[in-house]
């Protein structure tokens, strides 16, 4: 009996841990540099390049837009997938698409689904906002996505190993520079 009440515990132990929200990452994303910066603790720990909307800073429904402000990551999407890997509807077709292939634009290798946290991005979740892998990594840098928050895969591969369920995402107008002050 002690056996199987050690399994019970080592489970629900599992279970809690994988329940609990990430308090110990957070990104900052600048639409005006069109970068990201990911902090441990409230140190800097990495730099990327992102594409942000092409066509609006918004979080109305039909705007095609990316939402400003306070968000979290309200699911991972794709783990074991290889780098390449296409997602319609968030399940892997089993097709790779090459980084950069001519006329391809879906969403490839992980996802990282947002969750608004305030009014002004309440819609971000039902839009299907997301932090996700882009094969047109040569846009990377400028505005060029529909909404979500494009990465290189290998970027996006390396966040989604590193933050988890409930690590805080920030959207801003501004220059990442202006958040790296301290005090901010």
């Amino acid at each position: 009996m002690l056996p199987l009440l050690r399994a019970g515990a080592t489970l629900l132990l599992l279970f809690l841990v994988s329940c609990a929200k990430d308090n110990r990452y957070r990104m900052i994303v600048s639409a005006a540099d069109q970068r990201m910066a990911v902090f441990d603790q409230d140190q800097p720990l990495a730099f990327f390049k992102i594409s942000t909307s092409k066509f609006a800073l918004s979080d109305s429904p039909g705007s095609n837009g990316t939402p400003l402000g306070r968000m979290e990551v309200a699911e991972k999407i794709g783990g074991g997938q290889p780098l390449g890997m296409k997602f319609s509807s968030r399940r892997p077709t089993g097709e790779i698409v090459r980084v950069n292939a001519p006329g391809r634009d879906p969403i490839v290798t992980r996802i990282l689904w947002l969750r608004g946290l305030e009014a002004q991005n309440r819609h971000t979740y039902s839009r299907f906002i997301y932090i996700h892998g882009t094969p047109e990594e040569r846009f990377l840098g400028y505005p060029a996505s529909y909404g979500c928050v494009r990465m290189s895969s290998r970027d996006v591969a390396w966040l989604y190993k590193t933050v988890g369920v409930g690590a805080k995402v920030q959207i801003v107008r501004e220059p990442l520079a202006y958040h790296l002050l301290p005090n901010r």
